[in-house]
């Protein structure tokens, strides 16, 4: 997968990150697919530094066993575990998630955070069989769906909004993205193999306190929208100056509509 992230950029979105989640969605796996006294066997794909395991980790019951996998050897390298880290058990796999399929170890729990909306409908069906064939539950979280919305509008958002969802559906490094379908794409393949499904919204809600990430959220956004329309750069740079004054100010709020999504088998684990 050729789509890299920087840590810095990891660290700034994990607060928002955690603080978007569906609880509801939490609160089901733990009731429907956790045991008090049976590890808890965890994949954890695009892992990057370990932010899922962070959230996930403490709120799970004990015992886990945490593999964490990502393509880039930097960020495995600044995985950090939870507080209480005697109740997971870490190991780090560094795998190119395009060649990288499920194995068959008797995973309980498949779990991605900000990773759906970047891959393909041919990675999808392969992550989907393989779950299917292990009896394996997926938590795969905070995945755009394509909103944005600013409590004050300003004239050029919604042709930014239109851009980066064209740029969405770029290929990431893993085929021809999802992008903003890819919740409702994982959804009807889960449900076509006898999963339950349920759906959670995660949006993030940021103003002036949040402005280290909102400024880091425009600027990709700006990057983003001018790959896909080059001859609008001006435009884009002038309308991310607009808008990070505009939440430094306080003059608006922005939400970013993210998704939960949790698959469970039919039969209890």
């Amino acid at each position: 997968m050729n789509e890299r992230f920087a840590a810095d950029w990891l660290t700034l979105r994990e607060p928002a990150d955690h603080a978007a989640r569906s609880l509801a969605l939490l609160e089901r796996l733990r009731k429907e697919w956790c045991s008090a006294d049976k590890p808890l066997r965890i994949v954890d794909l695009g892992s990057g530094t370990g932010s899922n395991l962070r959230y996930l980790a403490p709120r799970l019951p004990a015992p886990q066993q945490w593999t964490l996998v990502d393509h880039d050897p930097e960020l495995l390298g600044r995985v950090r575990a939870p507080v209480d880290a005697r109740t997971a058990r870490l190991q780090t796999e560094q795998a190119d998630l395009r060649d990288w399929d499920l194995p068959a170890t008797g995973a309980d729990l498949v779990t991605a955070s900000a990773l759906l909306d970047l891959v393909s409908a041919d990675w999808l069906d392969r992550l989907v069989r393989a779950c299917a064939r292990d009896h394996t539950a997926a938590l795969l979280v905070l995945s755009y769906d394509g909103s944005v919305s600013w409590t004050a509008p300003d004239p050029d958002d919604e042709f930014v909004r239109t851009a980066v969802n064209v740029h969405q559906e770029r290929d990431k490094g893993l085929g021809a993205a999802l992008g903003p379908q890819a919740t409702e794409e994982a959804a009807e393949r889960f449900r076509q193999v006898g999963y339950r499904v349920w759906i959670e919204p995660s949006s993030w809600y940021l103003d002036a306190a949040s402005l280290p990430l909102a400024r880091q959220l425009i600027a990709g956004w700006g990057n983003a929208a001018a790959e896909a329309f080059p001859e609008q750069t001006g435009t884009l740079r002038d309308w991310g100056a607009r808008r990070v004054e505009d939440l430094r100010s306080g003059r608006t709020e922005l939400q970013v509509s993210h998704r939960d999504l949790l698959a469970l088998p039919d039969a209890p684990r």
